[in-house]
């Protein structure tokens, strides 16, 4: 039913969370798995190289992001297709589920930014509203 599932992972437990539940549902459907970690840039950089540094800031920290979830993975038997990109989360994800043709987005409700939820609104309730794909969003 899922031959493609992406998950979203800002690095936070509650997307650890999410990406076990993406694991299972991989693994019952022996789905290709991928994980979106995103570096979020200002909508205006300063410069275009900005952008270039800030993708290659992310790759580092996000580096045991990316080993906690191929443990996860491995666990299951499964390989975890990493992309890490800089930009806008919510576009990027989007972005990233259209280009793979996902057949299941998974996120989680929270990320590390509640406070920033609460004041301007939750991200995964635009990533719902745009995504293409059925979207499970984990709490």
């Amino acid at each position: 039913m899922f031959a493609t599932i992406l998950h979203a992972n800002d690095g936070s437990e509650q997307a650890f969370k999410a990406l076990r539940l993406a694991v299972q549902i991989a693994e019952q459907n022996k789905s290709n798995l991928h994980m979106v970690l995103v570096e979020e840039v200002p909508s205006m950089p300063d410069y275009i190289e900005e952008i270039r540094e800030t993708t290659a800031t992310a790759g580092r920290r996000y580096h045991q992001v990316i080993q906690r979830a191929r443990a996860v993975a491995e666990q299951h038997q499964l390989t975890i297709q990493p992309h890490v990109l800089a930009g806008h989360p919510v576009r990027m994800i989007i972005e990233v589920s259209h280009q793979l043709s996902a057949d299941l987005l998974v996120i989680g409700a929270t990320g590390h930014s509640a406070f920033y939820e609460r004041m301007i609104g939750s991200r995964a309730d635009r990533i719902v509203q745009m995504a293409r794909c059925p979207v499970l969003v984990v709490k």
